[in-house]
């Protein structure tokens, strides 16, 4: 069912003055920077490995983000798992009684189709189901 932690994301007030601590400091390499105008943020992504990291930049104070960080400051926002049939993994979990936040996919950063599984769910970790299509390697995503 789960391909693989995929990213995790990462709640920033500014990407411009968090991202030296994860490039110069950590020594991560910098994939890309995109906004996601359905989402209201601007997302960075570095690669930790095999795994990713996300840092989400509210652009709005609409945002989930800007309500995050208003709420509980900068910090880890979710872990995203790698899926193959996002459809099918939603169903099958709303089927385990597991409430969802998305019950449909919908666009993400990168191209991929995502779905938040809510907190409330899962012992108060925010989970989202990510599927790249076209997405065979761990390491394959380029913004």
């Amino acid at each position: 069912m789960i391909k693989k932690v995929d990213h995790i994301g990462i709640a920033v007030k500014s990407i411009e003055k968090t991202l030296p601590f994860y490039t110069d400091v950590l020594k991560l390499p910098l994939i890309g920077i995109e906004e996601v105008g359905t989402q209201k943020v601007r997302v960075a992504f570095l690669q930790a490995g095999s795994t990713k990291l996300e840092l989400l930049e509210p652009i709005s104070e609409e945002s989930t983000i800007a309500k995050f960080i208003e709420k509980r400051g900068e910090g880890i926002h979710h872990v995203a798992l790698g899926v193959e049939s996002i459809e099918e993994r939603i169903k099958e979990i709303k089927e385990k009684g597991v409430r969802m936040i998305d019950d449909q996919p919908r666009s993400g950063a990168g191209g991929a189709d995502i779905a938040f599984m809510h907190p409330k769910s899962a012992a108060g970790v925010l989970f989202e189901l990510c599927e790249k299509k076209g997405d065979e390697g761990v390491n394959d995503r380029h913004l």
